[in-house]
């Protein structure tokens, strides 16, 4: 049986996919807003709740300026800030998806 050698030199696309998703809740951020598809910042910190408020803001101006997320400001008093995917973030779908279901295994082989 020969034995697959992954690459993992310059351009490693499974390197190239963690440096934009690693981080504890950059995935799970994403992961949310497959689901909703636009959450308010509140919404967001209310579903990471382990999340202080300024990691949140600094996880998402990562997935904002590698252009995964879209951030919408409403200029109401008090202001109003939502996110959605773009159409590129939506490219992730099935990596946050097979992370979904791998980790479904994994919690229920815990129990």
């Amino acid at each position: 049986m020969q034995r697959h050698v992954y690459d993992c030199n310059d351009g490693c696309p499974v390197e190239s996919t963690l440096q934009i998703i690693s981080g504890k809740w950059k995935s799970v951020i994403i992961y949310h807003l497959l689901d909703k598809k636009v959450c308010h910042f509140g919404q967001l910190q209310h579903e990471l709740k382990d999340c202080s408020r300024r990691m949140l803001a600094l996880q998402l101006n990562d997935l904002e300026k590698d252009g995964i997320i879209k951030k919408n400001v409403y200029q109401f008093n008090p202001l109003k800030t939502d996110y959605q995917l773009t159409e590129f973030g939506k490219t992730l779908e099935p990596v946050i998806n097979s992370m979904a279901s791998w980790g479904k295994i994994y919690n229920q082989k815990r129990s």
